[in-house]
């Protein structure tokens, strides 16, 4: 087959049908267009096999008990050969093609979650950040096994997504199965018009800075440096350490992975690609300029970060640039081609594998931390509950005597201050990931 007029894209991300995850509020991760190669090798087809095949489409369009159509089968044919390659590679029909091409131009209705196949449901790899899907509780991990009234199994990841899909505004329930739930859960969410952020930033406590990122977006590597700035600017000057959130991240752009972390690193290698063709080998190099100057990190992981934000914990693990902290990766180690066909379809086949600095495959594996934080539910012991009796409680006991240390119980910073504990006592990997900066941040300063 000639491959004149084929658009060639390379991409990477999580889902296993890229037009599905479109439609249920993901982005198109198109790292960039190359140019096609002629194909120079003599294909040798196997002509038993052609022969069954032809024999089997005559009988099928012949005996079938409802008459169907020959171009549906053929279609049929073409993502059957390309489902049964791996969960990644996928036949896009013209009308998903044109549908997915239209939701990469800005904001797009959906519900705001990664979706894969397994076993017949369709499994959550990861809600987005600030989407109906993570505002109603639904969790990486999670087997979607009911739209509304009708079951999942026995649909195509399509047929499933076409379900969720829906005007911004309407109602869908979902019929979940959760590890460590008794029963199914019923979850109701509203679809709504998805508009994702990729990076947010913070300053937390004793001058460490905080930044998440959702999803790694063409501008993600750019506005994290700025991000950094702000927050210095903030913090009255350069920042004691930094906590990195990757968690329920599914991935993105590559260039953007290897941006973020080259941003952290002064040299090294920061990821290389492999694969059969010569396209799909690629190197990627740190350049000097580590943007907070060897001051520690803490990179936040789960079983919701995926692809590209494996490969800048990867990266930075290898590299001996970051701690990373959570629990062990999605493990989503390869990349997607993107090809346009001529008759307006396309197909994505995974042409490589991807590996760490150290040679490190995560496909399958996912990136171990160097620090485990389990998953658990911490609650607070209210302060009228603790018996324990301090200075400040004894009649008659003296005043600090300092002026400055009673602070407006109003103002802006005490507020700011406030919200801070509370997300802090709400997110538990968050406080470990801030003791850890501390305590590195500490140990460096007592090494000088």
């Amino acid at each position: 087959m000639s491959t004149s007029g084929i658009k060639k894209v390379m991409l990477i991300g999580t889902g296993a049908v890229l037009g599905a995850l479109i439609a249920v509020g993901t982005t198109v991760w198109a790292d960039k267009e190359v140019a096609v190669e002629p194909k120079t090798d003599q294909i040798t087809l196997p002509l038993q096999e052609l022969r069954a095949f032809v024999e089997v489409f005559e009988r099928v369009s012949h005996d079938y008990v409802d008459e169907i159509d020959d171009k549906k089968l053929l279609e049929g044919a073409i993502s059957g050969m390309l489902s049964n390659l791996d969960p990644h590679s996928a036949y896009l029909p013209p009308s998903d093609f044109k549908e997915m091409e239209e939701h990469t131009r800005g904001e797009f209705g959906g519900l705001g979650m990664e979706v894969g196949m397994e076993d017949g449901f369709v499994k959550v790899i990861s809600p987005i950040d600030d989407t109906p899907a993570q505002q109603a509780g639904v969790k990486a991990g999670d087997l979607i096994i009911k739209l509304g009234k009708e079951p999942v199994k026995g649909k195509t990841l399509s047929e499933a997504v076409k379900i969720m899909r829906g005007k911004p505004g309407t109602k869908l329930n979902l019929t979940i199965v959760r590890k460590g739930a008794d029963a199914p859960l019923e979850i109701e969410i509203t679809r709504a018009v998805i508009k994702v952020k990729s990076l947010k930033q913070r300053l937390l406590k004793d001058h460490v800075g905080y930044a998440r990122i959702s999803q790694f977006q063409v501008r993600t590597g750019p506005d994290l440096v700025k991000a950094i700035a702000k927050l210095e600017k903030e913090n009255g000057g350069p920042l004691e350490g930094l906590v990195l959130d990757l968690r329920n991240n599914p991935g993105g752009v590559l260039n953007a992975a290897v941006q973020v972390s080259d941003a952290f690193l002064d040299d090294g290698l920061i990821v290389y690609t492999e694969g059969r063709i010569k396209n799909s080998k690629m190197r990627f190099e740190a350049e000097k300029g580590d943007i907070m100057n060897g001051k520690p990190i803490v990179v936040l992981i789960n079983e919701g970060s995926a692809s590209a934000s494996e490969i800048v914990a990867g990266a930075l693990q290898d590299q001996k640039r970051a701690l990373i902290a959570g629990r062990t990766s999605f493990g989503k180690g390869s990349v997607q081609t993107l090809l346009q066909l001529n008759n307006g379809a396309a197909i994505k086949v995974t042409t490589a594998r991807y590996y760490t600095p150290s040679g490190r495959s995560i496909q399958a594996e996912g990136i171990k931390p160097d620090l485990d934080i389990d998953l658990v539910k911490v609650e607070k012991v209210e302060k009228d509950n603790v018996t324990n009796i301090k200075e400040s409680d004894l009649a008659g006991h003296l005043e600090n005597g300092d002026a400055d240390s009673k602070t407006n119980p109003e103002s802006k910073d005490s507020k700011k201050a406030a919200e801070l504990d509370k997300l802090l006592d709400k997110d538990y990997e968050l406080n470990e990931a801030l003791r850890m900066v501390k305590a590195m941040a500490l140990a460096q300063k007592m090494a000088k």
